[in-house]
């Protein structure tokens, strides 16, 4: 198990004036574990990737570092090992492409967020490091984030933000993956739903 991936970046906080108010703390939102042993192990990535506020936000900029120096780790461990069975997953706080979204007007004009070149750039960077992303044409629905309010999933209106990216080695293995929709009914849900990958030995 290892917390924290190689240059993981912390953020400081700032006052409205940009004076910094606290040192650079490292939050708690990468987390990997090796599973298996010998040729069927995978080395799996939980990631919770900054989300970023509002454009400009200091959070934001924190987003885009936090992926930027993810794809320096990344691009490092492949480097020295092309084959390494790497899987990285989790809530991306990104949405690719304008159908991630139920109405890309929406975010561009409304939320500006998610959908920003810079966001869509930092994480086209991973896929540029070696990684593919191996849930493009899961079964099940076409998003996996629907917020609690404004009836955003009775009416459908949610956001593809959760994917798993892998290193070649593990994409070849990979056999398919689900969106788990029924995950977001009933009282108690999370706004999130399971991404399902499954892999052959």
């Amino acid at each position: 198990v290892q917390v924290g991936f190689p240059g993981q970046p912390g953020f400081s906080k700032v006052d409205d004036d940009g004076a910094l108010l606290s040192a650079p703390t490292v939050e708690a939102r990468a987390l990997g574990a090796r599973l298996g042993s010998g040729p069927a192990a995978v080395n799996v990535w939980s990631l919770y990737i900054p989300n970023g506020r509002a454009y400009g936000d200091p959070h934001f900029h924190y987003k885009l570092e936090f992926l930027g120096a993810l794809r320096a780790a990344v691009s490092a461990r492949l480097g020295e090992e092309p084959e390494y069975p790497l899987l990285l997953a989790g809530d991306w706080n990104v949405a690719p492409r304008d159908t991630d979204v139920w109405d890309i007007d929406y975010f561009r004009n409304d939320v500006g967020m998610y959908v920003t070149a810079e966001e869509r750039g930092a994480l086209a960077g991973l896929l540029e490091a070696g990684l593919a992303d191996i849930t493009r044409a899961a079964e099940g629905a076409d998003y996996t984030f629907w917020d609690y309010q404004r009836l955003r999933f009775p009416k459908n209106h949610g956001m593809r933000i959760d994917f798993g990216f892998a290193s070649a080695a593990l994409a070849a293995r990979h056999t398919r993956s689900i969106i788990d929709r029924d995950e977001r009914k009933g009282k108690g849900a999370s706004d999130h739903v399971p991404v399902i990958m499954e892999f052959a030995a």
